[in-house]
């Protein structure tokens, strides 16, 4: 599920108040979610709340993970 015009310019609007490293973090963990999202909505079969006769499972919440990575620690939503 690709981010909407609304959620990207909240997004932005964010990042104009950060300092450059707090960007690129935020940046880097907003790309891996996003990245997640798309891998399970493929695996299931189709998106959140979303009703489908092909869906081949369904989505049970998610559990926070930190990545450490050289931009920082990534704080994700796994499926």
């Amino acid at each position: 599920m690709a981010l909407d015009q609304s959620a990207l310019l909240a997004l932005l609007s964010e990042l104009k108040l950060t300092n450059v490293t707090d960007r690129i973090r935020m940046v880097t963990e907003t790309l891996y979610q996003e990245l997640i999202n798309a891998e399970a909505t493929a695996h299931i079969g189709a998106a959140p709340f979303e009703r489908s006769d092909d869906r081949t499972n369904q989505r049970n919440g998610t559990r926070p993970r930190v990545l450490t990575t050289t931009a920082g620690d990534l704080h994700l939503k796994i499926p």
